[in-house]
């Protein structure tokens, strides 16, 4: 799996669109990177590279889902948790989690994974948070799944210190002290972390939430951060039950509280961010923390709206992810752009808001979120992180546009993907991946951890 190194220069020649400009006859990628773009009437500079022919291709840059939860994808469609808002939600899934073992974190994390690639997705998050006994090195197992798929990853080492016992939502057995979390949280970095333009893999640090963590993990999580270089991500502002819960607990609103544990700064980007005031957009922006819309998500637990256009007009970051999947249902990030494009074109109207927007937010808007100038955008120099799709489904019959047709007409699955250079997706298929073998584990798993219902 993760595809054979190109050993030679690639041309992607004359694709059906592309969404870059100057790139009408497509790009050239060597050593996992984009050397050339190839302008209308033109012809590559570099001589004798290997052409692929994408004449039945839209290219996109790969796809970047900045929030997710891996583990969540063995409850999704729990009858008991249907229709609950999020707290209820929670307090009727943590004793399942609580149950969770290596090898079905494992099985959890490779669907998930596998899902986002053949949607398109080159890069992406994850805010594992739950660590039952046995399930300390959670986040390693993720790093491997990660490498034998050829996935790039930023991984969020999460953390809950607060229970039921202190007033927070998580039982007792799945919470760890402030110790043991930090201790993990630098020995991931020291072990894992890559800095720089085409890191395969990065840690970044993420306290679960206001309700879930005390306010002394938060700032030494931010201490520990700036000293490291690394990112910080948390839940905030995603439920008025959020919102109501800062101001008893803490006594002030959840953006006062990250400016009390030393979090209002640039490395921080934030999930959900629904239930912010007018008036907290521009600190938000000032900060330079970045915000990821979680549409479907959002819609199931009935949470609220994220107010995306009004972020980018106070100069705040957007970008896109699935979250986790006993939300969501699904990890692909391609129908998570139609998703965002639907859910804020009703809030904001037609002119503000276009298939182009939502497509920004899961590319460059998302690249932003995790500080990463080398990915999502096609240019010269940048990663060579590319998602090929076809227009050949009854769904696209008959289209104009071909980009407009992808988002508008519910584009699923990719064709090709491509990682660092690499081919980690070919006709639709991951290379290497017994497909049937992990539907079968993926579902005994999940059996499993449901009879503790």
């Amino acid at each position: 799996m993760g595809g054979m190194a190109l050993q030679q220069a690639l041309w992607i020649k004359d694709p059906l669109a592309i969404f870059a400009e100057g790139a009408e006859r497509g790009v050239v990628v060597e050593d996992g990177v984009i050397t050339e773009l190839v302008a209308a009437g033109r012809a590559p500079q570099r001589a004798g590279a290997t052409v692929f022919d994408a004449g039945a291709h839209v290219v996109l840059p790969g796809l970047i889902n900045t929030h997710h939860h891996f583990y969540q994808t063995l409850t999704r469609s729990v009858p008991e948790v249907l229709d609950q808002d999020l707290f209820g939600w929670l307090g009727a899934l943590y004793p399942i989690w609580a149950r969770l073992a290596p090898e079905a974190l494992e099985t959890a994390a490779t669907t998930a994974m596998a899902g986002l690639l053949l949607s398109g997705c080159t890069t992406t998050t994850d805010h594992h948070y739950v660590f039952p006994p046995g399930l300390e090195h959670a986040i390693d197992c993720e790093v491997e799944v990660a490498r034998k798929l050829g996935i790039r990853v930023v991984l969020t080492r999460g953390s809950m210190n607060r229970s039921r016992k202190d007033g927070g939502l998580p039982p007792d057995s799945i919470v760890q002290d402030e110790d043991t979390i930090l201790a993990d949280s630098q020995r991931l970095i020291e072990t894992y972390h890559q800095a720089g333009p085409g890191a395969m893999v990065q840690i970044a640090l993420a306290p679960c939430s206001p309700f879930s963590v005390t306010a002394g993990l938060m700032r030494e999580t931010a201490a520990l951060a700036e000293r490291f270089g690394v990112l910080l991500h948390s839940h905030v502002a995603e439920t008025a039950d959020e919102n109501r819960y800062c101001l008893e607990v803490y006594g002030c609103r959840p953006l006062d509280y990250l400016e009390s544990c030393g979090w209002l700064a640039s490395r921080v980007w934030i999930a959900h961010g629904i239930h912010f005031r007018d008036d907290e957009f521009a600190r938000l922006a000032r900060a330079g923390i970045a915000v990821t819309h979680c549409p479907c998500s959002n819609q199931s637990l009935a949470s609220g709206h994220c107010r995306v256009w009004e972020y980018e007009q106070a100069g705040v970051c957007v970008g896109l992810g699935v979250d986790g999947s006993a939300s969501n249902e699904s990890s692909n990030l391609i129908e998570e752009v139609r998703a965002a494009w639907l859910f804020q074109r009703n809030y904001y109207g037609a002119k503000r808001i276009t298939h182009l927007d939502a497509l920004r937010w899961a590319t460059e808007g998302s690249a932003a979120c995790i500080r990463r100038a080398d990915l999502g955008r096609i240019a010269e120099g940048g990663a060579a992180d590319l998602a090929l799709f076809t227009l050949d489904e009854l769904r696209f019959a008959g289209h104009g546009d071909p980009i407009a047709a992808l988002i508008r007409g519910g584009a699923h699955a990719a064709d090709r993907v491509m990682v660092n250079g690499r081919w980690v997706v070919e006709d639709g298929r991951l290379p290497g991946l017994d497909l049937p073998a992990l539907l079968e584990r993926q579902q005994r798993f999940a059996r499993s951890l449901r009879a503790a219902l």
